[in-house]
């Protein structure tokens, strides 16, 4: 049994870790803040989203960038604070949500297609592609609640978690950003993907927050090792010095009411054999 170890608790709802400057980065979504903390637990507000932060990312010259999801727009830190990026309102269906940017500095942001949280009918959702320049489109539809996204470190292959649909999906990444070639990475059975990280090994450790598991995939759907807990695994991602400290999110319910109530949400971290590799 691997043993976790609590980094960093009293999260109203952790969301989106990112390892960038020797410092996990994430949302605390039902917060409203944009954090870092190091392996120390030393945590620092970087930012206030009032419309929900999410995924997080990184311009080529070091601008940050954070999903603020409903009112469902990309925005981008400045030396005076957090600006638009992009206004993706007419092109995602429902609440912006996780998001991977590649080394060139385009932006790929998933939503939810639905209202989850007042469990209204289940619809399909976009993949949004946002340019450096703020210039957006549809790269990909029909995705069934496309969360937490990798990049290989090629650069050439993108796979996404369709957390309604139980599997990882790949696209081949085009010279423009645009994504072709979809077919399915792997089908997780009862597995509900949310936040993945790849490994240098290829594989692509899953967060499934419903039941309460975090899974190391391989390609093909392989599960490699499947880890039970108590709270729900909402994202992880692989960083520290040698990318091999596994960061895990975790919390005990979705709903917005009971986490900021409870603030009960947590970082947990272990250590693992394989490194993190690719994007982000």
């Amino acid at each position: 049994m691997r043993q976790f170890k609590v980094l960093l608790d009293n999260l109203a709802f952790g969301e989106g870790p990112r390892w960038h400057d020797d410092k996990l980065y994430y949302s605390d979504m039902h917060a409203h803040t944009v954090n870092a903390v190091d392996l120390q637990g030393r945590n620092t507000i970087i930012a206030e989203v009032p419309a929900w932060p999410s995924g997080l990312g990184w311009l080529p010259d070091g601008r940050m960038l954070v999903v603020s999801m409903t009112d469902r727009k990309l925005l981008r830190q400045e030396a005076g604070g957090l600006k638009l990026h992009a206004d993706l309102s007419a092109l995602a269906s429902y609440h912006c949500n996780d998001m991977v940017v590649d080394g060139r500095g385009r932006a790929y942001v998933g939503n939810f297609g639905y209202d989850i949280i007042s469990s209204a009918p289940q619809k399909p959702a976009e993949m949004v592609m946002v340019e450096p320049n703020g210039a957006a489109r549809v790269v990909a539809r029909d995705l069934q609640f496309p969360n937490g996204t990798v990049i290989t470190p090629d650069g050439k292959t993108l796979v996404v978690g369709e957390s309604m649909g139980h599997r990882l999906t790949a696209f081949d990444v085009a010279a423009d950003g645009g994504l072709t070639n979809r077919r399915v990475w792997a089908e997780l059975g009862e597995g509900v993907p949310d936040g993945i990280a790849l490994d240098a090994e290829g594989a692509i450790w899953v967060a499934s927050p419903f039941t309460h598991e975090l899974l190391r995939v391989k390609q093909g759907g392989q599960v490699a090792e499947r880890i039970k807990r108590e709270q729900m695994p909402i994202a992880c991602m692989l960083g520290g010095p040698a990318r091999r400290t596994l960061f895990l999110l975790t919390s005990e319910s979705i709903d917005p009411d009971v986490l900021r109530a409870k603030r009960n949400s947590r970082i947990e971290t272990t250590e693992v054999e394989v490194a993190g590799a690719g994007l982000p």
